[in-house]
């Protein structure tokens, strides 16, 4: 199994890229990946999405140190669920420790595991975002109007989490990608009339294999956008792409 990501400021932003992402390992088989979108609208906007990672990783660290110690696996939606409720208590102490506003604490998140063996995986999207499993999309859009996870630490978790409806189960995948909605910005501000669309846009940053030999295979495409296509990345963009190999293993 290969995973590469890429990370990108749009060109309308000119201090900070608001978008973050993370991978992993939690588990002795699986990875926690996720990708977060902080509110353009919210104060210091990157703040959030950056803290929101660091979290994660420091969840995946521990769970993955506990799981090594006690030998005691967990389903991965449990596994999911049990990560979340724990980024939701560590950003609620956070926020009282440091007197943050929720205003400082709006990111979109996409998070999920993958199984690496078997090629499963679950996951949780708060707010919007793009996922594609083999060249099908699955399209999270909330109007401009993303229900951020920051709005929700005081609620109670069993009942907040139970009514989610933005839960996705995937097995036997070759191909999937989670992304933020920066992949719907891509502009050629050079010449309109040679504008790519969305779907070839997504077909070649999510579905096209060629240059997969290369770690920095995201990157490089990227590039080919920017310097072949006159295309450039509008607002923030955080991609993690994730294809098997005949191992099914990392």
């Amino acid at each position: 199994m290969k995973i590469y990501t890429t990370l990108n400021i749009g060109e309308f932003h000119t201090n900070n890229c608001e978008d973050f992402l993370i991978d992993e390992q939690i588990g002795t088989n699986e990875r926690l990946i996720a990708v977060m979108d902080g509110c353009t609208m919210g104060t210091e906007s990157v703040f959030a999405s950056i803290l929101f990672g660091k979290v994660l990783r420091n969840i995946a660290k521990k769970k993955f140190y506990e799981e090594f110690v006690t030998d005691n696996p967990i389903q991965l939606n449990d596994k999911l669920k049990e990560v979340i409720k724990l980024l939701i208590e560590d950003i609620k102490l956070l926020k009282n420790h440091l007197g943050l506003e929720t205003n400082e604490l709006l990111s979109t998140l996409i998070i999920g595991i993958i199984e690496t063996k078997e090629l499963k995986a679950e996951f949780l999207t708060i707010g919007d975002g793009l996922i594609c499993r083999d060249g099908e999309l699955i399209e999270y859009e909330q109007d401009d109007k993303p229900d951020y996870l920051g709005y929700h630490l005081v609620d109670d978790f069993e009942n907040w989490f139970e009514n989610q409806k933005q839960k996705l189960t995937i097995s036997n995948f070759k191909d999937l990608s989670i992304c933020t909605d920066g992949i719907f910005t891509f502009k050629n501000l050079e010449n309109k009339s040679k504008q790519k669309s969305e779907s070839e846009i997504i077909e070649f940053l999510l579905i096209d294999n060629e240059g997969a030999e290369f770690d920095n295979f995201l990157d490089r495409k990227i590039r080919v956008l920017k310097d072949k296509w006159n295309h450039l990345v509008t607002d923030d963009l955080a991609i993690i792409r994730i294809k098997t190999t005949p191992q099914h293993s990392i």
